[in-house]
């Protein structure tokens, strides 16, 4: 039973401190798909609490907490969260509002990716060539001509805010379809993958990779013979797991660990991040040419194999380093 902030367990008197006090500020969505029972039950026989921000009064009055965990959109959250980092730096926030901002601009997202070099690392990693369109859809045929871009191309929303619309994808296989299309978006030259997306999970240290079917591959023919702008399925479902599929070896096959290792590393560092996923696939016809498409914050953890067991683990390691005996109200 938990009494004023207290947990008593076993006989009357005895009486045991929680370990992790976790504030969370999160859409109904996206708790319902990340405090399941079973993490909630897991987490609490660790002895972590988790307990729900009131976004109607000042955070200052609520907690004390040992770690604020988030995933809420707007300038004044984002500000909220700031002032409570400034004057609570005992606190840990996942993750700095700054941080998170640096993932809200598909331009800017894949910066980092850019600069590295893992070429060492049992393969290769970069980024699809891309531009950005931040008016006027009539020009974008021509723009596309002189950047020297290939179709067909994938169009994507410049800004991702969460919102239903900043995750619509298209698929332009004529460049004057372009014209058809909403800026600001990103324009990004499509790599024939096989069919198969590599979701990789980052919590801190820990990194898990889910295949995930993606688009079949587009051949000189089909190019060739289709025009038009056509929407594309997302592949963030469950029920486009292909983990369990009879696939290829040479398309099925994991990035190399060492390599994702160091991706995560670096990215992490980059990023100030400790919680994403990188969106990566495998050059058709190649085994250590890959390609990071997206990277997203906080994503749906909760269709991650094991999720529990690592997100419990990776709030435990927090303990030791954050957590303060608190004197008895």
């Amino acid at each position: 039973m938990r009494l004023n902030g207290e947990i008593y367990d076993g006989e009357e008197g005895e009486e045991e401190r929680q370990k992790l006090v976790v504030g969370y500020a999160l859409t109904l969505k996206k708790k319902k798909s990340f405090l399941q029972p079973k993490f909630e039950r897991l987490a609490c026989n660790k002895g972590i609490l988790f307990v729900a921000i009131d976004l109607s009064r000042p955070l200052s009055d609520q907690g004390p907490f040992d770690l604020i965990l988030h995933k809420l959109s707007g300038k004044d959250w984002c500000q909220i969260i700031e002032d409570y980092r400034q004057t609570n730096p005992e606190v840990t926030v996942l993750d700095p509002p700054d941080a998170i901002r640096h993932l809200y601009n598909r331009q800017s997202m894949l910066q980092d990716v850019v600069d590295l070099n893992l070429s060492d690392f049992h393969g290769k990693v970069g980024v699809p060539r891309q531009m950005v369109i931040t008016k006027d859809p009539l020009s974008i045929p021509d723009k596309v001509i002189k950047a020297g871009l290939k179709l067909p191309l994938v169009a994507k929303p410049l800004v991702v805010d969460g919102s239903t619309k900043s995750h619509e994808l298209f698929l332009a296989y004529d460049q004057f379809s372009l014209s058809e299309l909403e800026p600001p978006l990103v324009l990004q030259e499509f790599v024939n993958h096989g069919g198969v997306l590599f979701k990789i999970y980052i919590v801190g240290d820990a990194i898990k990779v889910v295949r995930r079917f993606s688009l079949p591959n587009v051949s000189k023919c089909e190019l060739a013979k289709v025009a038009g702008v056509f929407p594309l399925p997302r592949v963030s479902s469950a029920a486009a797991c292909a983990d369990d599929a009879d696939l290829d070896p040479g398309i099925a096959e994991l990035p190399p660990q060492p390599l994702l290792e160091r991706l995560a590393k670096e990215l992490r560092h980059r990023l100030g991040l400790q919680l994403f996923n990188i969106d990566m696939i495998r050059e058709h016809g190649t085994r250590d040419i890959f390609y990071v498409i997206d990277i997203n914050y906080f994503p749906g953890y909760g269709k991650m194999p094991d999720y529990e067991e690592i997100f419990t683990d990776f709030l435990l390691s927090f303990v030791q380093s954050k957590y303060k005996k608190r004197p008895v109200a």
